[in-house]
């Protein structure tokens, strides 16, 4: 069976697509077909809300000498692909009240509105999406491990910002997928009556026909990217029942499964198996170019999620009002891990003369600094990974005494949207993109 190279109106090549009944299954990046051709780059960003704990948080110094704070240790493996970003923020969501009035822009850094009709503005990771989602099967992955809240705050603003950071218009959100199980089968196609039989199965002899074309080193690849693929896959079986059943049991109660509180929701009752599955699924994405856009929620900003398993006997939210406090910091810990092993795992994905990491470009953040003061003058931020080798990492980037209109959170995403090879010359409230 010979496998073509397909190609893009655009002209960029895209991955080679094992095809069965009702599934799509695209592989990694292969010498043997893409050649010279260079990795395309992606963009991702993990939020968790409400602030950090700042006696915790900071790096000094750069490369192998770089030091990190306890909440800052998950990235110690990779730190030579990190850089901690000190000082930005984003002035429109200062001094506007707290919660949902610190969150509704964080990508965009437009000027949100009070009242029942919806007012931000298009998101960076949707901006990108709109221009190169064309060239791949689904433009953007936006992802959350807990629901959206609904609602309105009491300052008057739509709770609709504190659970949504990815926007496609200044009025509409975009619809967060909170379920493992849709997430999967909407990356691999997986649809129709063998939506429950594995995936694999209904590729196993294409996948074997392939791999007796392409190199000893491509097929050793392909073979582990299927693997990989197979134990998500048995994960998020389990989780398809778990989702089943909870919908069958939300019938007999007549109100949709979502409404209800975890883990009669269907949702996995242990976050760290829903964050970890969340993670596997957007480097999945990234790795087979089923998508090179995705965002997701950890935690919303006023979060009731609750940590057993750190100990931690406080909801998010309600913890956050003692952010000084060894249990934030182990809520802030666990959500930093989280974005760190979504990039140790693309790190381990080799690409090119490279890794899937280096092609990429990932930030982590949250919408304010300090719980207790509800201080969103200066934010949280992580950045990973060389965006192709348009970004050097491996630093420490101090912004905060640079003045305001040299610490826009929305000028790095001007940067940040620039070197993804989408041009434009002003974002947001940023006429000028960071120098970073």
């Amino acid at each position: 069976m010979h496998i073509p190279k397909l190609t893009s109106k655009k002209g960029v090549t895209r991955r080679a697509v094992l095809r069965g009944a009702g599934v799509a299954v695209a592989l990694p990046w292969l010498e043997s077909l893409q050649g010279a051709t260079a990795p395309p780059k992606r963009f991702g960003v993990l939020f968790m809300g409400t602030g950090v704990n700042e006696d915790h948080w900071y790096s000094k110094g750069d490369g192998a000498a770089m030091e990190l704070s306890r909440s800052l240790q998950p990235l110690a493996p990779i730190k030579n692909k990190v850089n901690v970003i000190e000082g930005l923020f984003v002035k429109n969501l200062t001094g506007q009240g707290i919660h949902p009035a610190q969150t509704g822009s964080l990508l965009s850094g437009a000027t949100i509105q009070r009242g029942p009709i919806l007012r931000s503005g298009i998101t960076a990771d949707q901006v990108l999406a709109n221009h190169i989602g064309q060239d791949t099967a689904q433009p953007s992955m936006v992802l959350a491990c807990e629901q959206p809240l609904t609602g309105y705050h009491e300052t008057n603003f739509s709770m609709a910002y504190s659970s949504h950071i990815s926007w496609q218009s200044p009025d509409s959100p975009v619809p967060t997928e909170v379920y493992p199980s849709l997430a999967f089968d909407v990356l691999f196609e997986n649809r129709g009556i063998l939506r429950n039989a594995s995936i694999l199965d209904r590729v196993r002899d294409r996948a074997t026909t392939l791999s007796k074309q392409v190199s000893s080193t491509d097929k050793a690849k392909i073979d582990e990217y299927l693997t990989s693929v197979r134990e998500i896959e048995k994960r998020v079986e389990r989780m398809r029942i778990d989702k089943h059943k909870a919908d069958e049991a939300a019938k007999g109660e007549n109100k949709p499964a979502i409404t209800m509180a975890r883990p009669a929701n269907g949702l996995p009752e242990d976050l760290r198996e829903h964050a970890k599955v969340m993670c596997d699924i957007v480097a999945l994405g990234f790795q087979s170019d089923r998508t090179r856009v995705a965002s997701m929620i950890l935690a919303n900003d006023l979060s009731a999620m609750i940590y057993p398993f750190l100990g931690v006997r406080e909801g998010h939210h309600a913890a956050s009002h003692y952010n000084l406090s060894d249990s934030y910091e182990a809520i802030t810990r666990f959500h930093l891990s989280q974005f760190a092993y979504l990039a140790q795992k693309l790190e381990s994905m080799p690409e090119g003369n490279g890794t899937v990491l280096d092609n990429s470009c990932l930030l982590f953040l949250s919408n304010m600094w300090s719980g207790r003061k509800h201080d969103n003058t200066r934010l949280p931020l992580v950045q990973a990974g060389g965006c192709g080798g348009t970004i050097k990492t491996g630093r420490t980037l101090n912004y905060l005494n640079a003045g305001d209109e040299n610490r826009k959170l929305s000028a790095l995403l001007l940067a940040i949207i620039n070197r993804m090879g989408v041009k434009m010359d002003t974002f947001g409230d940023a006429t000028a993109p960071l120098e970073i």
